[in-house]
């Protein structure tokens, strides 16, 4: 990951510079576990396709990636002073850098994802996925629910899930389509959806029960939906509840990729580790 590290700290330090520049590159380099791109990486290498390949577009995701995290962070969204162990982006810098340093990340991955090596009619279908997933009907849209959970006095376990799999999931499947894209793979697409999708609520559910029994210190991230009593998985049906459906999370996610019979087992690890991550 070193190497993909050094290579979108370049495409920022290509850009003329500004505190908006410094703001995007303080949260894009912030210390990610770049989870987004290694699933990128892993599902080209299932395919038999070198990581550099996805360079570009695993940049594209990370960059929305940290853009959201940054408007997710701000007063008006879950007003969260720490970010990966250090202050969030509107702490280190101001609130206006902040929403202009993720307005640059939002703008900037369309450029990433239009410099993959592939045929125009392939980098057509990398934008049109990167606005798909991250848009109104996507990160966008789960960001939405959230915002309305948040004014009900009680929300269910399906309507949680239904967060979960468009805030935290959507992010998850677009680098699993954009491997199918880039291996010109296109009739695998609603495998990979079904495993993203799947891999979205038990990430979440990981996240829950992290937040639950963890300390900000030990995340290295505000905990504010335990300050602010939010319903969350975990708060709906226990601990050993919710670990066990983020297992069984992991069985369909497992199904689906033994229907594409590839050569996944660099996949599966990142799978499994993220299932077993304790930050």
């Amino acid at each position: 990951m070193s190497d993909f590290n050094a290579y979108i700290q370049e495409k920022i330090f290509a850009l003329a510079p500004s505190p908006v520049r410094d703001a995007m590159e303080y949260s894009l380099m912030n210390g990610g576990k770049r989870v987004r791109p290694q699933l990128l990486f892993d599902a080209l290498k299932a395919y038999g396709i070198a990581p550099e390949a996805g360079y570009p577009m695993a940049a594209a995701i990370e960059m929305v990636h940290t853009y959201s995290l940054i408007h997710d962070d701000l007063p008006a969204m879950d007003d969260d002073d720490l970010r990966r162990g250090k202050p969030s982006c509107h702490k280190a810098f101001d609130e206006a850098t902040a929403i202009l340093a993720g307005d640059g990340l939002l703008s900037y991955s369309f450029q990433m994802a239009l410099q993959s090596p592939v045929s125009d009619r392939q980098k057509v279908q990398l934008a049109d996925s990167l606005a798909q997933y991250a848009g109104c009907e996507g990160m966008i849209l789960g960001q939405s629910l959230d915002l309305e959970a948040e004014q009900r006095e009680d929300s269910t376990l399906d309507q949680i899930l239904e967060i979960d799999r468009y805030k935290t999931g959507q992010l998850l499947v677009l680098p699993l389509v954009s491997a199918a894209i880039l291996a010109d793979r296109e009739q695998d697409i609603p495998a990979w959806i079904a495993i993203g999708t799947a891999l979205g609520i038990q990430f979440q559910i990981v996240d829950d029960i992290l937040d639950a029994t963890s300390t900000e210190q030990e995340m290295g991230k505000s905990l504010s939906d335990a300050r602010n009593h939010k319903a969350t998985a975990v708060s709906l049906l226990g601990l050993e509840e919710a670990k066990r459906y983020a297992r069984q999370s992991l069985e369909g996610i497992e199904a689906w990729l033994d229907r594409l019979a590839l050569e996944d087992e660099a996949l599966r690890s990142t799978i499994h580790a993220l299932l077993d991550r304790k930050k």
